[in-house]
């Protein structure tokens, strides 16, 4: 039982590890599509964009009608006192006076002199209770008015920030994703020329078992094919933290399996070519991202001006009151004392320091800085078109360039390698002439990398990632 319970946790522990590992097959768009729905920056981006929807309802809502019920009970265990003037006695001398009264020696009586004489009174029942509700409608109130019309601004800066990041996520996908497949592709390279360079040394042991070779064509055949080995490993590594980055790039697992479905194509980096002279600035997120900030700051702004007019609110207020004696408030027999009143509110601002003025100045100043960043975004994103161009068109010079030297390089090493076999060459130049193939297509494979990220840049220069 034991060991069937052993082999079942060991099973279900399985499942689960297998569960959370995924594979994923990907072409370069498609792995951008992914990218684009499960990176962690772009969805924080989206939530900050539910935000600000539930922001602009918020701010809608205080310019709807406002409607707050109360109530609430109390009871007196004893009623307050209020001191009331003696409103009696002056009341009782007058009427003395009036008739002619007089005391015992015949003079008129006359209220005393002195302070004036106060008796306590207790107002109110021990018991009372009120319910009613109040109503306000806002007429005007400036910063909800300007919140008002910058709603769909507001919304509008949020997309721009996602589709900024977008464009980060799709470079990060492309440079990831073919600089794996360029290291793929020199991965076989490198296994090719370990293949020929393990014939060779083969062919060199049997020549020197039968005399025709020296032990010194074999040390340096030896040290090449250990120099290749290790060139070989150090490239696995690459590839290895290739995936890893690309991994990150798509938002997956280190876990998870990925396999690349696109091949090298050389076509790729010389297609497609776009052209710049139809090239706008609002093409480029950044810019349009700074003009929707620029918006934000005028409607800013223009809050801040209207903070020297009125607020205007209407209200009415409705509400009953119960007195008793006694805790019998839900007696219908006993009546409740109803109260209405309707107004309007007006609360005009007249002075406060001068706060209001230094807000408008604040506002002013931060919309002068948006206005001089975009045109120094302008301005880099000239500098980036030109530079991305100029480095283009170097690389695909280049990359065109490399691709012949790499070319001649493998004919020479052939035709080396047959002047060796017929006996007419030394192994040497059979190893340098290898060497010289192995540096070609170092080269080759650099220019094809740095060819690719130059296309990548310049589309980004162009806004057309």
């Amino acid at each position: 039982m034991r060991k069937k319970e052993l082999i079942l946790g060991i099973l279900l522990i399985a499942g689960i590890s297998m569960k959370a590992q995924q594979k994923f097959e990907f072409n370069v768009k498609e792995a951008v599509e992914h990218a684009l729905v499960n990176v962690n920056d772009l969805k924080n981006l989206r939530v900050d964009r539910k935000i600000q929807d539930a922001q602009n309802k918020e701010l809608t809502g205080q310019a709807l009608p406002q409607l707050s019920g109360t109530a609430s009970m109390q009871h007196y265990f004893s009623i307050p006192v209020t001191l009331l003037p003696d409103f009696v006695s002056p009341a009782v001398y007058g009427v003395l006076t009036d008739e002619g009264v007089v005391d015992g020696n015949g003079n008129p009586i006359q209220k005393p002199t002195g302070e004036t004489q106060y008796f306590p009174a207790q107002f109110g029942v021990p018991w009372q209770a009120s319910a009613g509700f109040a109503f306000q409608q806002l007429l005007f109130q400036p910063d909800v008015f300007v919140g008002l019309q910058a709603r769909s601004t507001a919304l509008k800066f949020a997309d721009m920030n996602v589709k900024v990041m977008e464009d980060s996520v799709r470079s990060n996908v492309y440079r990831s994703y073919y600089s794996v497949l360029i290291a793929e592709k020199r991965k076989v390279f490198l296994v090719e020329s370990i293949q020929r360079l393990e014939k060779l040394l083969s062919d060199q042991n049997k020549l020197y078992n039968s005399g025709f070779a020296e032990k010194l064509d074999i040390d340096r055949t030896t040290v090449n094919l250990n120099n290749l080995r290790t060139n070989n490993m150090q490239t696995d590594n690459l590839i290895y933290l290739g995936y890893a980055s690309l991994k990150y790039a798509l938002g997956l697992n280190q876990k998870d399996t990925l396999v690349l479905k696109d091949t090298l194509a050389v076509d790729y980096v010389k297609r497609d070519l776009l052209d710049a002279s139809s090239f706008n600035y609002e093409d480029r997120s950044e810019i349009q991202l700074l003009y929707t900030l620029r918006d934000l700051q005028q409607l800013d702004l223009k809050r801040f001006k209207l903070a020297y007019l009125p607020t205007i609110s209407a209200y009415w207020n409705f509400s009953g009151t119960a007195l008793r004696q006694k805790f019998d408030f839900f007696n219908s027999d006993q009546p409740w004392y109803k109260s209405s009143v309707a107004g309007l509110n007006i609360n005009v601002p007249l002075f406060d320091g001068l706060q209001k003025h230094y807000r408008v100045k604040q506002a002013q100043y931060r919309l002068e800085k948006t206005t001089n960043n975009l045109e120094n975004m302008q301005k880099v994103i000239d500098f980036q078109r030109e530079a991305a161009f100029t480095v283009f068109k170097n690389s695909l010079a280049t990359l065109d360039a490399q691709e012949r030297n790499m070319q001649l390089a493998e004919r020479v090493f052939f035709t080396t390698k047959k002047k060796y076999e017929s006996g007419l060459g030394s192994s040497f130049e059979v190893l340098q002439a290898d060497t010289d193939y192995q540096t070609a297509q170092g080269n080759y494979f650099q220019a094809l990398f740095d060819a690719t990220t130059a296309k990548i840049a310049y589309y980004r220069s162009l806004g057309k990632l």
